[in-house]
């Protein structure tokens, strides 16, 4: 970090920043260096962190990505505390909400680069402005079969959206993962490049379009996304809740 760097490059555990003389910042996911355990502290930060990125006018495009040899595919279950109640359930239902719909109105376009397997919380990738895959990259939806509980925290409004309903329902009720040429033929994804090129080439989209005025990247942004947002408004916050109800059952069971 140096003097000019704001103190939000330094203010989360699970995200390293870097930003470019033109203002082109990535965030990355990572654990102590690492690719990242994603953590109940990681989806704490996560909404307040792209708060942070939205008020700051030096940002002018964002890179989204992992760090080492995947985007995201471990989690703790154990550090998101008492899922199974309420109080705790809905904490976890409004900050998963403001990821969702921080992402999409940043004022700034954002390139998701998904560096290796992507299948924990996937979604982040998709709602991206411009997508591209290594051609290591795989994506799915580990933690919702593996926990038993459902999958209402948005993957199931985003994957509809952009790969289609029978899709979704194939990726999320089977637990099964997909390749990145397969992702790329579904539309999910919108370049598959080689693993060493992955992240330079969502370096030199970013400056492309961080090089447009400044009201037509906030504007174009609102323009493409609208629809998106809308359905995440009225989808994600039922699917948290029913999402919630499965956690609480399997306490009950217990």
């Amino acid at each position: 970090m140096t003097m000019s760097d704001p103190a939000y490059f330094t203010r989360y555990e699970n995200l390293a920043f870097e930003r470019t003389d033109d203002g082109v910042l990535t965030m990355r996911f990572h654990t102590n260096g690492g690719s990242v355990t994603f953590t109940g502290q990681t989806h704490e930060d996560l909404p307040r962190a792209l708060e942070d990125i939205s008020l700051d006018t030096d940002n002018t495009a964002l890179i989204l990505t992992g760090t080492g040899d995947a985007f995201m595919d471990q989690i703790d279950g154990d550090s998101l505390g008492e899922i199974f109640k309420p109080v705790v359930w809905e904490k976890i239902r409004r900050e998963g909400l403001a990821v969702l719909q921080r992402l999409l109105s940043l004022p700034i376009p954002v390139i998701g680069v998904a560096n290796g397997p992507a299948t924990v919380h996937s979604e982040y990738l998709l709602l991206t402005d411009i997508h591209i895959a290594s051609d290591r990259a795989t994506y799915g939806d580990f933690p919702h079969p593996a926990f038993g509980i459902t999958a209402g925290d948005g993957l199931q409004v985003v994957w509809e959206e952009i790969a289609g309903p029978a899709r979704a329902k194939w990726l999320l009720w089977t637990g099964e993962t997909i390749d990145a040429a397969t992702a790329e033929r579904w539309g999910v994804v919108n370049e598959v490049v080689a693993h060493d090129r992955a992240y330079d080439r969502g370096v030199e989209l970013a400056r492309t379009l961080a090089a447009k005025p400044a009201l037509y990247r906030s504007l174009q942004k609102q323009t493409l996304n609208q629809r998106l947002l809308r359905r995440i408004v009225e989808g994600v916050p039922f699917g948290m809740a029913l999402e919630g109800l499965t956690a609480a059952d399997l306490a009950y069971q217990r």
